[in-house]
């Protein structure tokens, strides 16, 4: 679910559609999933909470859990979680502005990121044993996005001044999680709306970091860290008359990549960022 993966980037629904099936990861799609909330956050906590919690309680209604491929979705339905199940009040007024469609949240839906499917769900060792085609030598800029792991108290997905998990499942593919210093820096795209200078900058910083560091490429987990490094890459490079020509890949057309699958089955003849050069190193 998210807005942003069906609206602008077809390609991550793509890969994650293909690489699912490939493991034997059953998906059901979510229907009626509206916006998880996380742009009224600083508006009206109460929509934000209502937000989230509907999609919520439509899962729940199901007897299904989630599974989020954005960082923000994830983080502002994890926060709702848990502020409707401290506050019964709020629960309450959340579960009136629900009852007109029928629907209720009572807390049971399990919310789980891609991430932590294929970490702790799938397991690490079993996605290299499906491993086709070993990505070695592939030097990787790893980006875990700040909505995963902060604020650390609520998501409580990894270490968030030290995180690994994503790192461990770029390296299951034999591909390296390279060093590089701004690794943690926000992507700049929460600023895009508000000043798109400080979003540009911070973003051209992150990519030139990751270039210098070596990378031949940077792998997201987040749709609004693609959208910052992948499609607003172009934008940046004639804002700063900068050419980096830095691949960036959503992490499942990595996945998808060492599975053996070709570059189209992973959609990235469809990233924005010219993919020749990673492309011609699966050939």
């Amino acid at each position: 679910m998210g807005c942003q993966v069906p609206a602008r980037l077809t390609y991550c629904d793509l890969a994650v559609r293909n690489v699912s099936k490939a493991l034997g990861i059953e998906l059901v799609d979510m229907e009626d999933a509206g916006c998880c909330g996380y742009p009224l956050r600083f508006i009206s906590t109460e929509a934000n909470l209502a937000l989230s919690g509907r999609n919520l309680a439509l899962v729940e209604k199901k007897g299904l859990d989630i599974m989020t491929l954005c960082n923000s979705c994830y983080s502002s339905m994890l926060k709702a979680e848990k502020t409707l199940r401290e506050d019964p009040a709020l629960m309450k007024r959340v579960n009136g502005l629900l009852e007109a469609e029928g629907i209720r949240y009572e807390g049971r839906t399990q919310l789980k990121d891609i991430l932590q499917i294929f970490y702790l769900d799938y397991g690490v060792e079993k996605i290299r044993s499906k491993i086709k085609r070993d990505l070695k030598g592939l030097r990787v800029a790893v980006h875990y996005g700040c909505h995963l792991l902060r604020p650390s108290k609520v998501m409580r997905f990894d270490n968030a001044e030290n995180p690994h998990i994503f790192d461990d499942l770029v390296e299951a593919t034999g591909a390296e999680s390279i060093y590089w210093p701004l690794k943690l820096w926000c992507c700049g795209c929460p600023t895009l709306p508000i000043d798109e200078n400080l979003a540009l900058s911070l973003a051209r910083r992150k990519i030139k970091d990751a270039r210098d560091a070596g990378a031949r490429c940077i792998v997201t987990t987040c749709p609004s860290c693609q959208i910052s490094f992948d499609i607003m890459q172009p934008v940046i490079e004639n804002r700063f008359n900068e050419r980096y020509e830095l691949p960036v890949l959503y992490y499942p057309q990595l996945l998808g990549l060492s599975l053996g699958m070709d570059s189209e089955e992973v959609g990235l003849n469809l990233n924005r960022v010219n993919t020749d050069s990673i492309i011609e190193f699966t050939d």
